[in-house]
């Protein structure tokens, strides 16, 4: 029974760097898709110039190993910036927003309107419908104070 290494290897190496490239979509971690480019490169190359097997596989290590150590020290230089960074973190948004006390603050805690939603608030005590400035949070509740 014959292989798929058998019968054309560099549609197997091609085959695989799909797959590879398909794990990276499906898992990102930056670091299948080097492996994905080494596996064409070596189908590629297999393609044009008739080499073995074992040196197609020697192949693929060494520039897997490399095209990993380069692509990880090439991001390690050049991060990628997020085009949102606070995107997921909804109470480092609001900071320095208006807020207006719908329950009031005593003790150091209670409610405010913030757009359309309430938050639980600590700050200096305060009557309903004071109008306050968000100056951070601690977890979920929003901390509040005067403005300036």
């Amino acid at each position: 029974m014959d292989t798929l290494f058998d019968l054309e290897p560099h549609y197997a190496w091609l085959a695989i760097g799909l797959v590879l490239a398909v794990g990276e979509m499906a898992i990102p971690g930056v670091f299948l898709i080097w492996m994905a480019g080494a596996a064409v490169f070596v189908g590629l190359l297999s393609w044009v110039v008739p080499i073995g097997i074992p040196v197609q596989i020697v192949l693929f290590a060494l520039i897997s190993i490399l095209a990993v150590f380069l692509g990880r020290r090439y991001l390690r230089d050049n991060p990628i910036e997020a085009a949102d960074p606070l995107m997921n973190m909804r109470g480092d948004r609001v900071v320095g927003e208006t807020v207006v006390v719908t329950q009031a603050i005593e003790g150091g805690s209670g409610r405010v309107r913030l757009g359309d939603s309430e938050w639980l608030a600590k700050g200096a005590d305060a009557p309903p419908g004071t109008r306050l400035k968000v100056a951070g949070h601690d977890g979920v509740v929003l901390v509040v104070e005067p403005f300036a």
